[in-house]
């Protein structure tokens, strides 16, 4: 038996690729109606912290899509916020994923 524990993996709902959860952003439709960033009970939906990954996320509506929502305007708002704090250099999607 292993001392150490398997990282919890989820999959982006933008680019489809498995990474540790610690790596992604969280997107949660809290049971209140309103929408949590990182933290909460409820559906959630994660999204790689890549340029590519978030900007395609917010154009094609995946993560309304995912959390089962018509349309929220903190999504927009929250993607936004987090495109401007992600590092332009950043990796194209599926480029470091464990997925082959």
């Amino acid at each position: 038996m292993s001392a150490t524990p398997r990282p919890v993996v989820r999959r982006c709902v933008s680019c489809a690729c498995l990474k540790d959860r610690t790596r992604m952003l969280r997107l949660v439709r809290l049971a209140s109606g309103g929408l949590g960033l990182g933290k909460g009970f409820g559906r959630s939906a994660y999204v790689c912290r890549s340029r590519r990954c978030l900007q395609d996320a917010r154009r094609r509506k995946r993560i309304q899509r995912s959390l089962r929502i018509s349309h929220h305007s903190a999504i927009d708002a929250t993607l936004a916020a987090e495109l401007d704090r992600v590092e332009p250099q950043n990796k194209e999607p599926g480029q470091d994923c464990p997925v082959g």
